[in-house]
């Protein structure tokens, strides 16, 4: 009868085991790979009007907001890298008659709306006769953008023919 109580037990811890510790167990080891992004610039499809002003014989300068420009860089950096933002443009022509030539025309970053780890420098060009360096991130950690709206100084010589001048801003990024 002894027997019998201890079969039970032993039965019932046997069952246990099998039930909580399998026989083979086997790991599998599984990764995800997140890649960079890309580093991208969105500038306004038209500005429209940069302003007016009459005309004189001295000349003058003709300043206007040229519309958001924002730079995403969703490349996750290493630390230390960075990106230039760059702006040229063509002379402002009229229908007919001498232009204002690129090199009358400069670029004021203005503000510049930060988000993520960088230092960002709005480098101002002066004339924009050639690629010129508009804003500046360096000291770069992960992903980051900037927003800013420039402004547009046209430096007008006296005694230009009246009528609309248009000129093509183009940035780009690095």
């Amino acid at each position: 009868m002894r027997s019998r109580h201890l079969l039970v037990p032993l039965a019932a811890l046997t069952f246990a085991l099998a039930v909580t510790y399998p026989a083979t167990a086997e790991e599998t080891s599984a990764t995800v790979t997140v890649t960079g992004g890309t580093l991208s610039i969105t500038v306004p499809a038209d500005a429209s009007s940069l302003g007016t002003q009459a005309n004189t014989v001295e000349g003058g300068t003709i300043s206007g907001p040229l519309g958001q420009v924002q730079v995403n860089d969703a490349r996750s950096a290493a630390a230390g890298s960075g990106w230039v933002a760059s702006v040229i443009s063509t002379a402002f022509t009229p229908p007919s008659g001498p232009a204002i030539p690129a090199s009358a025309v400069g670029y004021t970053a203005g503000v510049i709306t930060k988000v993520g780890t960088a230092t960002y420098t709005a480098n101002n060009p002066g004339n924009l006769t050639g690629v010129a360096p508009a804003v500046t991130a360096t000291g770069i950690t992960g992903d980051n953008s900037a927003t800013w709206n420039p402004t547009i100084n046209v430096t007008v010589p006296g005694g230009m023919a009246a009528g609309d001048y248009a000129a093509t801003i183009t940035h780009s990024v690095l």
